[in-house]
């Protein structure tokens, strides 16, 4: 008896994903005329029929979206950054306003999270959080743009071709925290922050940062800028090698809150007043930095906003209405550290 031929097949002889062989059997424009064509002439060799159940099924819509929390450092056992968390409530509120439901998984880099979410019937597309290094992260959403997937990321907006992304803008911010530690008379501030394309994110800080001393004719020192991550433990060790080069400085502008509270550790333990003596901005008004001591100076970044916006723009990807790549302004937000 003969083995009836599945998508597999056909995938596996085309050389294509399980889900661009679906679209092309449906003769889907996403779909280029050559793969479409190669796909035909090998569903037509093996016989193959497409099960019309299964297709009106998954061309049914599941009312859900998926949020995927990616893996980032941290110094538990979490691996989610709290900004991410933060966004959580927002992003639920504004997909049950939206008579959605939302499917919440936690994905490891390693983890083969870009399985296409579609064309299973698990959710209609896709909010990504969190990414790590970005370059190790840019693998996974080149899959995701071949899968032809609907999904939108928080992140950077810069080389975002044939990507949907919602962020803050960062250079804004990076400009106007350190444009506070100048007006507060600050003439010698550090950076700690990853100001590579590793980081993206945390290089617009650095750009906006630079910017702002450059408006006041000040040289961006390269010595007083130190990679770090975001979490308190590599804000104080960034610090406290910033501290062992005995340079004279009197402002910190970090690229995160928790950054900049570690840093504040360091600060306070070589007996360093902050801010009478170092002024310390952070950046992503975490809850936590209203509670730090002193209360962290920090640039907010509007996650109620945000959330809307994401799911907003998600919703207009997947109906096919146009929509673009946002960036939302920044505020700065003054309590005692400065």
């Amino acid at each position: 008896m003969s083995v009836k031929a599945t998508s597999i097949d056909i995938a596996y002889r085309a050389g294509v994903s399980q889900s661009t062989v679906s679209r092309a059997l449906r003769n889907s424009p996403l779909v280029n005329e050559e793969t479409r064509l190669k796909v035909h002439a090998i569903a037509k060799e093996l016989n193959y029929k497409v099960d019309k159940n299964a297709s009106n099924l998954r061309t049914q819509s599941s009312l859900t979206l998926a949020l995927l929390l990616c893996e980032d450092p941290t110094n538990d056992d979490s691996h989610i950054n709290p900004f991410f968390l933060t966004m959580l409530g927002s992003i639920t509120r504004a997909t049950a306003r939206q008579g959605y439901d939302l499917l919440v998984s936690f994905q490891q880099l390693s983890s083969d999270w870009h399985a296409d979410y579609e064309d299973s019937n698990k959710a209609d597309g896709i909010i990504l959080l969190g990414y790590g290094d970005f370059k190790d992260y840019q693998e996974k959403l080149t899959k995701l743009i071949e899968q032809n997937t609907h999904f939108v990321i928080w992140g950077p907006s810069e080389h975002s071709e044939g990507r949907l992304s919602v962020g803050c803008d960062n250079q804004q911010g990076g400009y106007i925290a350190t444009a506070h530690l100048l007006e507060k008379g600050c003439k010698n501030i550090a950076f700690l922050g990853d100001a590579s394309d590793h980081s993206p994110e945390f290089k617009s800080r650095y750009l906006g940062y630079s910017q702002s001393l450059d408006e006041q004719g000040l040289k961006v020192d390269k010595q007083l800028q130190y990679s770090a991550i975001s979490t308190e433990a590599s804000g104080y060790d960034a610090a406290m090698k910033l501290l062992a080069t005995k340079q004279q400085f009197d402002g910190i502008f970090a690229a995160s809150d928790l950054i900049a509270i570690g840093a504040i550790r360091a600060l306070t333990e070589q007996g360093i007043q902050v801010p009478q003596q170092v002024k310390v901005v952070g950046y992503d008004d975490l809850p936590v930095a209203s509670f730090a001591n002193p209360a962290l100076t920090t640039v907010k970044q509007d996650t109620k906003v945000a959330g809307e916006i994401l799911v907003e723009s998600l919703l207009k990807q997947i109906r096919g209405e146009e929509v673009e790549s946002q960036l939302i302004k920044t505020s700065l937000v003054t309590r005692q550290s400065t």
